[in-house]
């Protein structure tokens, strides 16, 4: 089967799954007191691009099981584990640099853990990739093996996938154009957004004035999103002066 079809179908699962373990993560974590769904992600849509392509890699990198460079079989695992951390935390700095330096916004941030670089990774999820590294290869390969032979005698299925990815692309479009009116702010006022912050902050204001929320629609509020930027802005000064 194609290759390009292959890592196309595993970016598809990758993104959706990914979606749904960082919506019951933040739905779940100490820091979400009110214990409210969160539509989480820089797209609109239920799917994490950043898991999309950890997948993929997950898969290349579990396919070099055979290129035993270590001769106990136990360390030759745990080599492998180690490849899928450091690459999944690659895949997350550069993710997130990117993001910081040309976008100057700020998709999460780690700068609280212990070891962080820059805010945007740390050994602490690095140790988790690489769990999810050793879960995906005992747990899940042997089904995505499984799921890539079906996707074999079963090609036109690769219709949905198609359809996926022409409905992920238009949402990449109008979530660059958020990013831009972002960036725009970001620079003419020297500040990084914090895009989770953001969304939390409207959220509130929808809340105060009994709006409905919408869970994919987090930046609707009725007002320029400019207003909702500056609000942000002058309460961050006022924090800082008091």
């Amino acid at each position: 089967m194609n290759q390009f079809l292959i890592l196309a179908f595993l970016f598809f699962i990758g993104s959706v799954i990914g979606w749904f373990l960082e919506l019951f993560y933040r739905r779940f974590k100490r820091a979400n007191k009110e214990h409210k769904w969160v539509n989480p992600g820089f797209c609109t849509g239920p799917y994490v691009p950043l898991y999309g392509f950890g997948l993929c890699l997950l898969y290349l990198i579990a396919s070099l099981e055979n290129y035993n460079p270590v001769q106990n079989s136990f360390w030759n695992k745990v080599l492998l584990f180690m490849m899928m951390a450091v690459g999944a935390t690659a895949i997350e700095y550069l993710a997130g640099i990117l993001c910081v330096k040309a976008f100057k916004v700020r998709l999460w941030d780690y700068s609280t853990e212990w070891g962080n670089l820059q805010g945007i990774i740390c050994p602490r999820f690095s140790f988790f990739w690489a769990l999810l590294g050793a879960l995906y290869y005992f747990a899940i390969h042997p089904y995505i093996l499984g799921a890539l032979d079906w996707l074999s005698r079963n090609l036109s299925f690769s219709f949905v996938i198609g359809l996926f990815f022409g409905v992920f692309i238009i949402d990449v479009v109008h979530s660059a154009q958020l990013v831009t009116k972002l960036k725009q702010f970001a620079e003419e006022n020297n500040v990084i957004i914090r895009y989770e912050n953001l969304k939390s902050h409207i959220r509130g204001i929808q809340q105060s004035n009994a709006m409905k929320h919408w869970f994919f629609r987090p930046f609707s509020s009725g007002r320029p999103l400019n207003e909702h930027l500056k609000e942000m802005l002058e309460s961050f000064e006022k924090r800082i002066k008091s």
